[in-house]
């Protein structure tokens, strides 16, 4: 291979590898730096968009994080009882 045509190659992959890890960075500062209190009405309830329904609801959260409309077993139920306890439910 021509020394300019791997100079050139190699220079493009290092610099998208430092993107990368820019990038990668970002996103695992953003995930530890998320604030787990959620947004929430003037009567203290969460205010999320419900999975299995796909409508805003505004719902009081137990101490251990699941939602008073949860249904154990539902599958999205399940996923958005684990997102509120993460913080990274869909809020409006």
């Amino acid at each position: 291979m021509d020394d300019r045509l791997e100079r050139f190659v190699r220079e493009k992959f290092r610099a998208a590898g430092r993107q990368y890890a820019r990038a990668r960075d970002a996103y695992n500062e953003g995930k530890r730096g998320a604030d787990p209190r959620l947004p929430r009405d003037d009567e203290g309830r969460v205010r999320l968009v419900c999975r299995r329904y796909a409508e805003r609801r505004a719902v009081g959260v137990d101490t251990d994080g699941y939602p008073a409309c949860f249904e154990a077993g539902h599958p999205d139920c399940e996923g958005c009882a684990e997102d509120v306890r993460t913080g990274v439910v869909e809020t409006w």
